[in-house]
């Protein structure tokens, strides 16, 4: 673990010269604890956007700065019909496995506060209704059911690092920061006319002076998540060549890295609006609380979240294709969401609809994809605890068979098999 610069408070939602969430109708739940991340690879950018022959682009080095992205579902396809096609070219047949996630040496997250970092200057595109408190709330359903075995979070705790940390469910919510900063002029030129277009080191300049001035912690137990609103995307560089979707040169829909403070650091995420750009990030479109805020989680939040605890300085967990914990299971295909659990009221782009979930949090619905076990050897949607049986009725019947039973117990799939 780093050693921070500035204090480890996570009491601080209100920020200054920000407006503080209560003042935004917004909940604040200052809380303190974090979750380990890992990976590593380097790449060139080149290989992100031209497809060079290695075709390994979810690691990349940006002016010597390392950040790890989720690829848009058009990137992410060609990227597996480059690999499809070397495995022929060398006498194989199909995709090769990539294998499990290996150990690099870097840190883990043994615990993770999370910060909503909205950039919201007067004047500027708004947030749509409700997106900030879905955000937020997800936050909070993640720390309500921390150390629990009912979600995601609850598989990346059996990655480590060399010290023996582990990448624990560990899960809090420190509050939402309203930074009311003007935008700089645009770095990039690849939005449409009349929108935002900020670098990735435009962003990291503003995160790094809003932690500063703040005195917010700056460690591997916070991280902070860059949510701007429709209207404002981003670029990796000012060429312009690998951008958020959105723009004319749609690379990543969301990524995560970190920013070396002296001997501390600042973990961060870029997450952009998504919601209605399809079918690229917003894939499937079925938002199961009728909220742009679900894009958003499934698009890349959550998964930004996950490869964060378990790679946050991007040296750590990796597989042989340089893949974090959740690149391995994001597909774009109907089956990343594993077993769905059944379906609620909500809506499929921006019209109402019987959706699919695949999640329980805090008694609350969520769709978005697995994360890769190693101990398991697949993509597991949270970790299998075994049944309890606690009783059975009637405890006898019919040696002729038909006899109805109820078995009464505690973690129960709906595939169970009974066998008497």
């Amino acid at each position: 673990m780093r050693e921070a610069d500035a204090p480890s408070a996570d009491g601080g939602s209100k920020q200054t010269g920000v407006a503080s969430p209560a003042a935004r109708g917004r909940s604040s739940r200052p809380q303190g604890r974090a979750l380990p991340l890992t990976a590593f690879a380097l790449v060139g950018l080149a290989t992100l956007v031209f497809g060079a022959a290695q075709a390994s682009a979810i690691v990349v080095h940006v002016r010597g700065h390392t950040l790890s992205y989720q690829p848009t579902r058009k990137v992410a396809l060609q990227r597996e019909g480059q690999v499809q096609a070397q495995t022929r070219i060398r006498g194989g047949s199909g995709s090769p496995k990539s294998g499990p996630l290996e150990y690099h040496g870097g840190p883990v997250m043994s615990s993770n506060t999370n910060y909503a970092f909205y950039w919201d200057p007067a004047g500027a595109p708004e947030y749509p209704a409700g997106y900030e408190t879905g955000i937020d709330r997800y936050f909070e359903d993640l720390a309500h059911d921390s150390g629990g075995p009912q979600n995601t979070d609850s598989i990346l705790a059996q990655y480590y690092d060399k010290a023996g940390e582990h990448a624990n469910y560990d899960s809090h919510f420190a509050g939402a920061l309203i930074d009311t900063d003007p935008y700089p002029a645009n770095g990039c030129s690849a939005a449409p006319e009349g929108d935002v277009c900020l670098t990735d080191e435009q962003l990291r300049t503003e995160i790094r002076k809003y932690v500063e001035a703040n005195k917010l912690p700056t460690d591997l137990a916070h991280e902070y998540f860059m949510l701007t609103p429709p209207g404002v995307e981003s670029c990796y560089e000012a060429a312009g060549h690998s951008c958020s979707d959105g723009t004319k040169h749609a690379v990543y829909c969301a990524y995560h890295s970190f920013i070396t403070v002296g001997k501390a650091v600042i973990v961060y995420a870029n997450d952009p609006y998504v919601a209605g750009i399809k079918p690229e990030c917003d894939f499937g479109e079925e938002h199961p609380n009728a909220s742009p805020s679900d894009a958003t989680i499934a698009g890349g939040l959550a998964h930004e979240h996950s490869e964060s605890v378990t790679d946050p300085e991007i040296n750590a967990w990796l597989d042989s294709r340089e893949e974090e914990v959740a690149d391995k299971c994001r597909t774009f295909k109907a089956t990343e969401y594993g077993e769905q659990l059944g379906e609620t009221t909500g809506t499929i782009g921006e019209k109402p609809g019987k959706v699919k979930y695949n999640e329980i949090i805090n008694t609350r619905l969520y769709l978005y994809q697995q994360m890769w076990s190693n101990e398991a050897g697949e993509c597991m949607q949270r970790v299998a605890v075994p049944p309890t049986v606690k009783k059975i009725a009637p405890k006898s019947g019919s040696t002729a068979g038909g006899t109805s039973v109820t078995i009464t117990g505690t973690h129960f799939t709906s595939t169970s098999t009974v066998k008497f």
